[in-house]
């Protein structure tokens, strides 16, 4: 990593995109690792499975990703073995929350989107700023592409305001394979104009029978 004088951060790109379903929950992200103009990986993972039904993806500076995922990753084997049970994932989202603000003041460089499935089976995205402010919400972007893909998203899913009253529930209308035709979609679109996104696209789905990976090729200039 370069550093520039006191400056110790550094954006390595990439773009995390997730969608909560009635009874599913689609995370995805591109593998390509880079800063500048140069590319270090073509093959990175930018999501970390958290708990049987909570996956978290981000993006921003590496570094600081994995230092967050080896933190949460601690606190939750504490947890496990104080209450005999894995973390919820709207639990794991206050958890990420916590630690985030916790370093407000030399912040993680990371920019999050929580996803899995509630207590009652549905799915949830929980979407953050980088220290620590978060809100659940039906889909969501972050990352270099996030203001390529947002748009489309909107558009797609429209999300109720949630200053309607009574209060509408979040997740999307979409089936389990049309939420994962549209996150390709998307991310077929975004490559196209963000060089910071590229290479291979990573799908996680989670459901009731557990998790399932997906791969799809993307553009790799």
């Amino acid at each position: 990593m370069s550093r520039r004088g006191d400056w110790v951060y550094e954006n390595n790109g990439g773009t995390c995109v997730a969608i909560a379903g009635a009874d599913y929950c689609v995370v995805a992200a591109d593998t390509r690792l880079s800063t500048g103009y140069s590319i270090y990986t073509r093959d990175y993972s930018k999501i970390c499975k958290l708990a049987d039904k909570c996956v978290l993806a981000s993006s921003g500076f590496q570094g600081d990703i994995k230092a967050l995922q080896k933190n949460l990753s601690a606190r939750h084997l504490i947890y496990q073995h104080q209450h005999n049970k894995q973390m919820s994932c709207p639990a794991m989202a206050q958890l990420l929350s916590n630690t985030l603000y916790y370093k407000r003041f030399f912040p993680y460089y990371a920019f999050n989107v929580l996803g899995g499935l509630d207590n009652e089976g549905k799915g949830c995205v929980f979407t953050y700023d980088a220290v620590g402010s978060y809100e659940r919400v039906g889909y969501s972007s972050q990352g270099s592409g996030s203001t390529l893909i947002m748009p489309v998203l909107d558009n797609q899913l429209k999300s109720p305001s949630p200053l309607l009253l009574p209060a509408k529930d979040s997740v999307t209308p979409l089936s389990e394979m049309e939420a994962v035709d549209l996150v390709k979609d998307v991310f077929a679109s975004a490559t196209e104009r963000d060089i910071y996104t590229g290479d291979k696209l990573e799908i996680v789905i989670i459901n009731a029978s557990g998790i399932q990976h997906e791969f799809m090729e993307l553009r790799k200039d």
